[in-house]
Formats: structure tokens, C-alpha cells, sequence
């Protein structure tokens, strides 16, 4: 079942053939959106792009990219100059947008194929060497991304973004094109997989672009730039001791992660406790994820988690497994 997000385009896209157990209508931001559907589960959301506030501006898409499985989403898009400039488009194409039409008759194909990166790179325009990014500002306009980038970020101290990152390669690997990177540290050399590898802020830019067609990329970011990803997971060990000294470090740490995809990661809390944590906090829990042995290769959480993710490949593993 599909949802419908509508504005300009209401009628045209009520004359699709497609099942729908949501639509609505009217201007939304995209904070609108993650109250409405996060947890809601569908196929599809075709948005018709006016229903987006302020989507002429590339940092509000940018915004949807980061909330949403983009896979799952489809652009229909409207006929101002500005967005259907090669600018805007290659930008669109930059942070991880790949199914955008004008064409209301292309919609139902893009829902049984939705595009890759390759059937839009056309979009992209690259102009000038990366390596000319002025340090401090480096942007995700700047890097010709692959599939989806993704960041994982210690927020408490030695939260395991080092050893998640190295699992969920191990397990995306079987389905997808993947590579792992860490920025700024040399913890990559003690997991003993030369496939594993690490940059410093300076060369983080070409050893992406080198992998610009792959599925995804991991990045452990230690201290590194978030807007280098795509998207950019929150580690948090919810621990007494851990989470008493991230709160004092920082009283609105979780005013700062509001809205953002945090993970519990070495966590021994049930459903309960992840309630309570999330009523404590104010904030909202993407995944709990307990202590895992990393020396498995298949290991049925870190499948959910990253089924969760949007990686519809896993699902089936999942299904056929237990």
C-alpha cells in the first residue's frame, strides 16, 4: 500500500492506479512529514513536490533525504525553472534523491523500479577537482555519493560505532556494493579486513569519489564532517554511568539529537525500558540494538536493523531464516 502527499498535483495523482492507505493535502514541512509517518508503515510515498514548504531550496530536500528511506520515496515534480534547472536536478541527484518525474504516467513504473544512482548520474555536474573544496567546507553537493552514505557517530564515549560499522559491511556485503571508511583514526587496522579503510578530513572527499557507484558507503565518523553523509546514525550506550556523564557534559544534547536517528548500541533495555528512556529524554529511538558478537556473519539483529534501514534485500534473508 502506497501514501499520497499532495498539493498543486491533488487531482493528477488521484487519477493513479495504485493502491493507497494514505493521502494528504495541503503544504508540509519535512518535520510535518516524520511526525506523520514515522512508525507508519508503506510501499510508496509519491509526494507531489508543492506539497513540500520551501522545496525550492535544496537544503529542505536535503532535509528529506536525511528523515526518509529514499528508495521508498517518489518526486513527483512541478514546472518551475528553478527545479527543473540542471542545478537543482544534479543536486537532487547529490543528496540521494534518485526518483524524482515530471511525468505522472512514469510514477507507477518507478514504484515497481525504483531508479539507482547510475540511471540519474546523467544529472550530475561536477564542476572543478574535489580536492579544491576549501578545508571546513566540505558539502554533500561537492561529492558524487553512491547509493547512500552513511555516518555513524559515538555519542556517548566508546559507543561501538567502530565495531557496527565493520559488522554491517560484513552483513551488507552479500547484497549490495559496499565500502567502509573511518575518519580520522587507525582503529580499521585491529578488525584485520584490508577492505576496511582510513582517511583523514583532508582525503575523505576523493576516497569517496572513488567509490562513487557503489550501493553504500559506511563511514565511522569519529570527529569527522556529518555532511559528508547521506545520513548519519546517533550511537548512544544507554548505560547509568554513560549517559549521566554525556548529560553533564552536555544538559541539551537531546535537544540537539531531536529529530535525528538515534540508536541504542550495547544496550540491555527491553521495550519498557526503551519507553522510558524515550519519555526521559524527549526523544525518539530509531533501533535498540543489544551486545552482539561481532565474530558472527550473520547475525539476525543486526539483519532487522538493517532491514529497518531500508535495505529490502536482507528482508527476505530474515524471512527465509527464522
Amino acid at each position: 500500500m502506497n501514501v499520497i502527499v499532495s498539493n498543486k498535483y491533488q487531482t493528477l495523482l488521484g487519477t493513479l492506479n495504485i493502491d493507497v492507505i494514505k493521502s494528504i493535502n495541503g503544504e508540509f514541512s519535512v518535520q510535518d512529514l516524520v511526525n506523520q509517518f514515522t512508525n507508519f508503515f508503506y510501499n510508496k510515498m509519491i509526494i507531489d513536490i508543492t506539497a513540500i514548504k520551501n522545496y525550492e531550496d535544496i537544503n529542505t530536500m536535503r532535509e528529506l533525504s536525511l528523515n526518509f528511506d529514499m528508495d521508498k520515496v517518489i518526486i513527483l515534480l512541478d514546472d518551475s525553472p528553478s527545479v527543473n534547472s540542471a542545478s537543482y536536478l544534479s543536486q537532487m541527484v547529490s543528496v540521494g534523491i534518485y526518483n524524482f518525474t515530471r511525468n505522472i504516467d512514469a510514477v507507477p513504473f518507478l514504484i515497481q523500479n525504483p531508479n539507482s544512482y547510475k540511471d540519474v548520474a546523467n544529472y550530475q555536474n561536477f564542476n572543478g577537482s574535489l580536492d579544491d573544496t576549501i578545508k571546513g567546507e566540505v558539502s554533500v553537493e561537492d561529492i558524487p555519493i553512491g547509493h547512500r552514505i552513511i555516518g555513524i557517530k559515538n555519542i556517548t564515549e566508546h559507543a561501538g560505532a567502530t565495531t557496527l560499522v565493520y559488522m554491517l559491511k560484513k552483513h551488507l556485503e552479500h547484497y549490495y556494493r559496499v565500502k567502509a571508511f573511518e575518519v580520522n583514526n587507525t582503529d580499521f587496522e585491529f578488525l584485520n579486513d584490508k577492505e576496511l579503510e582510513s582517511a583523514d578530513f583532508m582525503s575523505i572527499n576523493s576516497k569517496l569519489a572513488n567509490y562513487n557507484n557503489n550501493d553504500v558507503i559506511l563511514i565511522d565518523l569519529n570527529d569527522g564532517p556529518e555532511n559528508i553523509c547521506t545520513e548519519v546514525i546517533y550511537l548512544i550506550e544507554p548505560g547509568i554511568l554513560k549517559l549521566n556523564k554525556l548529560i553533564r557534559q552536555d544538559r541539551r544534547i537531546f535537544d540537539k539529537l531531536r529529530g535525528k536517528k538515534i540508536v541504542l548500541n550495547k544496550s540491555i533495555l527491553n521495550n519498557n525500558d526503551v519507553r522510558d528512556f524515550e519519555h526521559e529524554s524527549g526523544s525518539k529511538v530509531f533501533f535498540n540494538l543489544p551486545c552482539l558478537d561481532e565474530k558472527l556473519d550473520n547475525n539476525q539483529k543486526i539483519n532487522e536493523f538493517l532491514v529497518a534501514l531500508g535495505f529490502s534485500r536482507l528482508e527476505v534473508e530474515q524471512n527465509n531464516k527464522w
